[in-house]
């Protein structure tokens, strides 16, 4: 036992350090966990024997209720308003063209058996997007809120479409049963109305216990992660789908802005990861590197038709209601990124006794290493050279909110690090002229309290502390946070030197700027409602307009999506812009 626990606690030493090695060179860091558990496995260098894909697919179960569970979290509200609809397509329709064109290429190249071909498609259907953004975290990275909104939502919802389809087939190929596609439909559409009301159930029970239960901060977080997985398997029981319920568990506690919302976030980002970790440690010991290289030509096929034919199509015919700009759909199919799903779907045909079990594993196992080698390597150049990327928004270090203090207002203590680049530098508080109301709590220096009496100047190095309405965060952050480090696109460069309102009538830009001839119904449109005419109404900071030699940026929205403002850049050649 002991050596046991001293073996699974170097393993999880070892992939958390390589894990910071492998950010710096860029690498999916899921692919180091994967690479780890191969080396340990039964033909690497520890040698250690694993073949119980029972244990396998419980320790992965458990794990992605808790990730999905922290994405729903995280997802905020105001990113439906951009994308709830085309992610929804995406996880549907998208997941079952996906799954179709990839069983087509296999039976036409490699005269597969339909229903074997469906199951292959249908394994590998759902995307992870927790492995895109933290790529785009380790870069330092933000990339447009409508196509990081549509893969966050999508790769939250897709998980239970893949899961429903890949155990119909999978017991289709059981019982010799023939596939019915109205039956087919009707498990779908059984398995997603249980999961959104489970999750619905789940999320108001948590929400009214949070709020009525005398107990310790300390045990939220707990509480929750015990929550979600009992929702998840209450709705599996009923058969619904259970991961669909704790996504949505997880959105509407993340929204209810419980004051113990802080504390179960920092708690579960910590199990997410361990999560992660585990999952695909576990997974890369349960794999036969020799056994892969034996399929090898077939999963290199699948992952070039699933990579540059599948996913693609899919993504073109699921989005052509929505009026994307190109450049999003470009990057949105590219980012069809495969993760640990896909491998613990493969399970279902091994544990299920299937004829051949072998192959669906280790073809599921080889694409996702293809897929993070491929796509996750190459995530960060393709967002930039499409444009997609945005400055990063200014923002306190810290927030902790005061709900659990009556108030009409959402009030928060931020806590902001003072550097040479933030604008608050060098000034005492009486210098300041801050946009919105807000309380100076007093700075941090050294260890030592200097309270807001002391009129203090603030210096490199404080940590300021202060008290204002979330809804003036973004405002706030502006005159103290100095926006980070690192190779990151400047408000100046991205949004120009000048910001118009967007109450301005386009032929008052014009008689200040070249913007060109104008057609008289365009010219009485201000910049708002042309906007948000050009966008669909699904407008997002960073949306660009080229008008004659003028690159219009939206650089703030209200909380309906309405355009505030618009950053203004005159252009010395004509140019495509970013959007």
């Amino acid at each position: 036992m002991t050596g046991i626990m001293l073996l699974f606690g170097t393993l999880l030493l070892v992939s958390i350090l390589a894990g910071v090695l492998s950010a710096r060179l860029g690498a999916p860091i899921l692919l180091t966990f994967l690479v780890i558990g191969m080396l340990a496995g039964e033909e690497g260098v520890l040698g250690i024997e694993f073949n119980s894909p029972e244990i396998s697919f419980l320790i992965g179960s458990a794990a992605l209720v808790i990730i999905l569970f922290d994405g729903g979290m995280r997802t905020h509200s105001d990113r439906f308003r951009v994308a709830l609809w085309p992610a929804v397509s995406l996880a549907t329709v998208g997941v079952a063209l996906t799954c179709t064109i990839l069983a087509a290429g296999i039976v036409y190249l490699f005269n597969l058996p339909w229903a074997t071909a469906l199951l292959i498609g249908a394994i590998l259907s759902s995307t992870d997007a927790a492995a895109v953004f933290g790529i785009f975290q380790s870069r330092g990275m933000k990339i447009k809120q409508r196509v990081a909104a549509t893969l966050e939502i999508e790769s939250g919802t897709n998980d239970p479409m893949a899961v429903i389809l890949t155990m119909t087939l999978t017991m289709a190929l059981v019982t010799g049963q023939e596939l019915s596609v109205l039956g087919l439909v009707g498990q779908v559409a059984v398995q997603l109305v249980l999961g959104l009301l489970g999750g619905w159930i789940g999320g108001r029970l948590f929400i009214i216990m949070a709020r009525k239960i005398p107990l310790s901060f300390t045990f939220f977080p707990l509480l929750a992660a015990a929550a979600a997985i009992i929702i998840y398997a209450a709705t599996t029981s009923l058969n619904g789908s259970g991961f669909l319920a704790v996504y949505l568990m997880g959105f509407m506690i993340g929204n209810a802005r419980l004051p113990q919302l802080v504390h179960i976030l920092q708690v579960q980002d910590g199990l997410a990861w361990l999560s992660q970790i585990m999952m695909f440690l576990i997974l890369g010991l349960l794999v036969t590197p020799s056994q892969l290289i034996e399929h090898a030509p077939l999963a290199l096929t699948v992952a070039f038709i699933l990579i540059f034919i599948a996913r693609p199509l899919a993504t073109v015919v699921c989005l052509l209601p929505f009026s994307f700009p190109w450049r999003e759909q470009v990057f949105i199919s590219w980012v069809g990124l495969r993760g640990a799903v896909p491998i613990i779907l493969a399970l279902f045909p091994w544990l299920s006794g299937l004829p051949n079990q072998e192959l669906y594993f280790d073809v599921a196992f080889f694409v996702v290493l293809v897929s993070l080698l491929v796509q996750g390597w190459s995530i960060a150049p393709v967002a930039r050279w499409l444009g997609l990327e945005v400055p990063p928004e200014a923002e306190p270090k810290q927030r902790m909110p005061l709900e659990a203090i009556p108030s009409r207002d959402a009030l928060e203590v931020w806590e902001y690090d003072i550097d040479r680049l933030s604008p608050a530098c060098d000034h005492t508080w009486d210098e300041l002229r801050l946009p919105a109301p807000t309380s100076f709590v007093g700075i941090i220096r050294e260890g030592g309290w200097i309270q807001p009496e002391e009129n203090p100047r603030l210096t490199e190095g404080d940590a300021l502390l202060v008290v204002a309405r979330v809804s003036d965060m973004v405002a706030i952050s502006r005159v103290f946070a100095s926006g980070g480090g690192g190779p990151q696109l400047s408000e100046k460069d991205f949004f120009g030197d000048f910001t118009l309102h967007a109450d301005l009538t386009l032929a008052d830009v014009a008689s200040f700027y070249p913007v060109g001839e104008l057609k008289d119904s365009l010219a009485a449109r201000t910049l708002a409602e042309y906007i948000s005419y050009k966008f669909h109404r699904r407008v997002v900071v960073g949306d660009q307009l080229q008008l004659g030699h003028v690159l219009l940026t939206v650089r703030q929205l209200d909380e309906q999506g309405n355009t505030i403002s618009v950053g203004v850049k005159t252009l010395t050649t004509e140019t495509t812009p970013g959007a």
